[in-house]
């Protein structure tokens, strides 16, 4: 039987805009409150009305940028009573920065990376598990990468970034086993969203390039496979989903141009 979320608290971070979006939207028609934290308030209020309309119980958003320890102490620590009942975290905040030789890169782009996608998850981690372990429920899901299970040139550093989160998450595993806290890495390819355009520091033509010829994932299917995770019956443990599009292979075998798709 399916693991129901209907009223169950889900927080989600880097809920303004794609993957963290779509997650929200489905956990939505789930009928979870949802929890939701970002850097950018105006876009999550933006979202609200339609989180409601697609069958959100309640609404709880808050600013957040996760790789302030402080701020994401503080405020786990402020949650009204009945928001602090964390049942799923998804572990979605994340960034990549330039496409450059590790031994040419900017120090700033790597300390940004390192500073959300590792620390920023460990802190946010660490103020939600103790609570889960304490109830005896709960499910950590950690956005993960292709790039953690392969590194690509150009992109050492970020790719380091996610073999940490996909390391990281096993050894959370490990510590929870015992109790009835889940943990799960969800690990996409090439997934079209804002991604490619941060990383280029809002430089679109660089960014569209990215997915030129190919039709790669979308935030909606990453969201999918997220929600799918959590409503598992509460004895499975979905460890590792590793997906990508048809086109792609793995980081350096990509089909740009139509399939072939004889039968």
């Amino acid at each position: 039987m399916n693991y129901s979320l209907a009223g169950k608290v889900v927080f989600v971070t880097g809920a303004s805009a794609g993957i963290g979006a779509a997650a929200a939207r489905g956990f939505a028609r789930e009928g979870a409150k949802l929890l939701l934290g970002a850097r950018r308030l105006d876009k999550l209020s933006a979202m609200e009305q339609e989180l409601r309309s697609l069958g959100a119980q309640d609404v709880y958003k808050f600013e957040l940028d996760v790789r302030d320890s402080v701020q994401v102490e503080s405020a786990i620590e402020l949650l009204p009573e009945e928001w602090k009942p964390i049942e799923v975290l998804v572990n979605n905040a994340g960034l990549s920065r330039g496409l450059t030789k590790m031994y040419l890169d900017e120090i700033r782009d790597w300390e940004e990376m390192i500073d959300t996608n590792v620390k920023g998850l460990l802190y946010v981690t660490r103020a939600v598990v103790p609570g889960m372990v304490e109830r005896g429920s709960g499910h950590v899901i950690n956005l993960g990468s292709i790039a953690g299970h392969t590194a690509y040139p150009n992109g050492g550093v970020y790719c380091g970034t996610k073999a940490a989160e996909r390391l990281i998450t096993d050894g959370l595993r490990l510590d929870l086993n015992g109790t009835p806290v889940r943990v799960t890495s969800v690990d996409p390819g090439m997934v079209k969203t804002d991604f490619s355009k941060v990383r280029f520091r809002g430089n679109e033509e660089r960014a569209a390039k990215t997915y030129e010829n190919v039709e790669p994932l979308t935030a909606d299917d990453i969201a999918d496979v997220i929600v799918w995770v959590a409503t598992r019956p509460a004895h499975v443990q979905i460890q590792t989903v590793l997906l990508t599009p048809v086109a792609q292979a793995n980081p350096f075998v990509l089909t740009r141009g139509p399939l072939d798709r004889r039968s």
